[in-house]
């Protein structure tokens, strides 16, 4: 009686890709989200144009998260309600 082998990883690691693009799809709690990698002035502006396009009060729009990468491009992620109601 041997050793038992290893189930082959790359299965595994197709099943956890798979899985976690599909939980990214469907959204959690309703809310819509959108991430973007982009030079500072550019993500400033494009942060600038959610809010004005989708309006805090009436969407709930915030900056979910972000964090800056090297050669000042930021990346963040920013979500809203789908609908104002």
């Amino acid at each position: 009686m041997g050793t038992p082998t290893r189930p082959p990883l790359d299965d595994l690691r197709k099943r956890l890709h798979r899985s976690r693009a599909e939980r990214e799809r469907t959204p959690r709690d309703g809310f819509l989200r959108e991430t973007f990698t982009l030079p500072r002035n550019d993500a400033r502006a494009k942060a600038q144009e959610w809010f004005a396009r989708w309006p805090k009060q009436a969407y709930w729009t915030e900056i979910e998260s972000w964090f800056e990468l090297p050669g000042d491009v930021i990346e963040f992620t920013i979500r809203r309600l789908p609908t104002s109601d």
